[in-house]
Order: C-alpha cells, then structure tokens, then sequence
C-alpha cells in the first residue's frame, strides 16, 4: 500500500506542537487561522481557490486549536 502524500502539513502545526504553546499563542494562531479560513472561503467563492480541500484541512485545524485551547482554560 503506497502511503499518503501530505502536502501542507509542514506549514500547520500538529496536536503535540499546539499542546506546548501558551494560550496566548494558541489565541494568536486561533485568529490567525480563521482570517486565513476567510479568505480561503473568498477565493473558493470566486473561483480563485485551486485547492478545495484546504478548506477542510483549515476547518479541521481550527477545531483542533479550539479543543486543546479550551482544554488549557479549563486547567486554569
């Protein structure tokens, strides 16, 4: 079986990288990501976006940051 091709990852940090962050930077990148997500979704409207599956990948990765930081506030 050929394994996956992953083509963006290395620019999206993973789980175990966001759990070592603060929760400042979680907050940063949060915000970060949702005015990416806005403009992706721009672009898709328009037919600029060649990719589409950024846009699950994206929705994905905001959830993700989500989770671990409401994780991080309810230890606090």
């Amino acid at each position: 079986m050929a394994a996956k091709k992953k083509s963006d990852t290395n620019a999206r940090p993973n789980a175990k990288e966001l759990r070592t962050m603060g929760v400042d930077d979680l907050q940063r990148t949060l915000t970060e990501h949702r005015e990416q997500m806005m403009q992706m979704r721009f672009n898709h409207a328009t037919a600029k976006l060649e990719n589409t599956a950024e846009l699950k990948a994206m929705r994905k990765q905001i959830a993700r940051i989500s989770t671990i930081l409401n994780e991080k506030e309810q230890r606090a």
